[in-house]
């Protein structure tokens, strides 16, 4: 065993030798060195592995699980308990206001006042209704210190239809107005010459109109209107008025142009010019067209856009063509709560002999009717929320007009000078002239409550004419407050209070033996004050009371025109359904 180990160790030492022998290079070859880098271990966390075997445990202690015994002793209770079932709390809501679609209210007062109002709506089907309104409002007079007749009425009627469908809704209405006024604003100075005429001083006005409007969903063409007046009095002026308007969406280059149209003719003839017993006729043709841009970003919203108007004089025969801005941007400072905005538009605007007797209707029908050119209105604000239940609006403007509309005593003709009812300085004309103006104003409204609502507003306004001595019965300060307050359930009241500043008129005498004589007048400002109560007894019928210029002053808002002093009314409204 021994002999074979030294042969096996031999045989291996030989086969070393011939390996050796054989990688050995030879002498004339360069030998190149192998050099190995060795760098310390750095061991990182990806080299760490888990142990996935759990260890066995062989400890007897832990193996061996110590028996538990459990004893219950139990025994019955006797009890009378028995658990009432689940209820969901109840929230108490209040009743429901119930909501009539028909009214009717009646009341009378001081002066022989009588005032009324019935207002009339129907559902025909789900998609249709009719309905209507007829009110009524008049008083005796008696202004302390009036020689003539003062008393007033004003009636009004109207039947209205509308329809809605899935894609279009529209309505149309036909309506008619009686107004009664009387001329009783004779100077002192005139009183005795104007008895001695047995004048008539009434003048009543009569109003029919129809009309209708169209809206539709989802289309370029968003609504459309018309309207047809005719405008009548009792001295044989009448007026034809046509109002055509339409607004769509013209699409250009993926965006959307809103465009408005309206066309609007007026003719009509006066009595005569005030001055010449020659009938005055009057009438116009204009088209207005306004495309506007919007453009929203962020919290500002840009208004783009020009108006383009073309006007034809129908008795002339002439023709013009205007252009006005019309701009006007919103910026959200800090969300609701500071909004500024501002902007600057102009259009042509279109007077009338029913505008202009509704505003004064003390006017006489010799009027001369043209447009006014309002060049533009450009005006910048600041208006938001002080808190959730109160808003604000701060403002400041400056408007240029061209033949602006300014109400002035007509010139008294004396003695055998006066041929109408309206010669003797008891009524008014028009003249234009080109005014500027300036104003400031201020509004704060206020829900302190459900129950409780509060507004305030005030303007100041500065005048610049241009041909005239003054900016004729044109305020220079307007305020005004009013308060509604719903003391409970049945009780409620109420206050509004207005404030005018002084205004400019001129007292102007023709006579026939006399040089004309001129003296500009002031009116003194003049501050009114009204209050009313009520008491629901249901919810169908509630009974009120109001009196109205609580100051008792007999003021002039129009020259030698002073109004009732205090006023009482009493009365009572009925809410019913069909």
């Amino acid at each position: 065993m021994q002999k074979q180990t030294q042969y096996i160790i031999t045989a291996i030492f030989l086969l070393n030798v011939v390996v050796a022998f054989s990688q050995r290079k030879p002498t004339d070859t360069l030998d190149t060195g192998v050099i190995d880098v060795v760098k310390p271990y750095t061991p990182s966390i990806s080299d760490a592995f888990k142990v996935k075997e759990t260890p066995s445990v062989d400890d007897e202690t832990t193996e061996t699980k110590k028996e538990v015994k459990y004893n219950i002793f139990s025994f019955p209770v006797a009890s009378t308990f028995t658990p009432a079932k689940g209820k969901a709390a109840v929230v108490e809501k209040a009743k429901p206001i119930k909501l009539f679609d028909n009214y009717a209210t009646l009341g009378v007062g001081s002066y022989t006042t009588i005032l009324g109002e019935v207002y009339l709506n129907h559902a025909i089907s789900r998609n249709e209704t009719v309905g209507g309104y007829v009110s009524h409002h008049s008083s005796g007079g008696d202004i302390e210190g009036v020689q003539f007749d003062d008393n007033f009425s004003n009636s009004k009627l109207n039947v209205n239809y509308s329809s809605q469908m899935r894609d279009l809704s529209w309505n149309a209405e036909v309506g008619a107005q009686h107004q009664m006024y009387n001329w009783y604003g004779v100077p002192q100075s005139q009183i005795t010459q104007a008895q001695a005429n047995n004048i008539d001083v009434g003048h009543s006005f009569f109003d029919v109109h129809l009309g209708g409007d169209v809206s539709f969903e989802d289309t370029y063409i968003n609504s459309g209107s018309f309207l047809f007046r005719r405008f009548s009095d009792n001295q044989g002026s009448g007026e034809n008025r046509l109002v055509l308007k339409g607004k769509v969406d013209v699409p250009i280059n993926y965006e959307e142009i809103s465009t408005e149209l309206k066309i609007d003719y007026l003719g009509g003839e006066l009595d005569r010019i005030y001055s010449v017993d020659v009938p005055l006729e009057y009438g116009n043709f204009t088209i207005n067209l306004a495309p506007t841009y919007q453009l929203k970003q962020d919290d500002l919203t840009l208004n783009l856009g020009v108006s383009l108007a073309y006007l034809n004089d129908r008795p002339s025969g002439e023709s013009k063509f205007y252009v006005y801005p019309n701009i006007t941007a919103s910026y959200r400072l800090v969300n609701d709560v500071l909004i500024a905005y501002g902007g600057i538009q102009g259009d042509l605007i279109q007077n009338s002999y029913r505008e202009f007797a509704n505003e004064n209707p003390f006017v006489s029908p010799t009027l001369f009717i043209r447009p006014t050119d309002q060049l533009y209105n450009a005006y910048v604000g600041l208006k938001g929320k002080i808190s959730s239940n109160m808003s604000y609006n701060f403002s400041g403007k400056y408007i240029s007009d061209r033949n602006k509309a300014l109400y002035r005593t007509n010139e008294i003709k004396d003695g055998v000078l006066a041929e109408n009812d309206y010669d003797y300085g008891n009524s008014f004309g028009i003249v234009y002239d080109n005014v500027d103006t300036f104003g400031v104003s201020g509004e704060i409204n206020a829900d302190v409550n459900r129950n409780f609502k509060l507004g305030l507003k005030a303007e100041y306004f500065a005048y610049d004419t241009d041909g005239e001595a003054e900016a004729w019965n044109l305020p220079d300060f307007k305020g005004s407050l009013f308060v509604d307050y719903q003391i409970d359930d049945n009780w409620f009241a109420g206050a509004n209070l207005f404030y005018i500043g002084e205004r400019k008129d001129i007292l102007e005498t023709e006579g026939s033996l006399t040089p004309t004589t001129t003296e500009i007048t002031v009116l003194d400002s003049y501050f009114d004050a009204n209050a009313h109560v009520g008491y629901h007894i249901n919810e169908q019928f509630s009974i009120f009371g109001k009196v109205n210029n609580i100051a008792d002053k007999a003021y002039q808002k129009w020259q030698n025109f002073p109004v009732q002093s205090i006023q009482f009314l009493a009365g009572a409204t009925y809410k019913f359904d069909f």
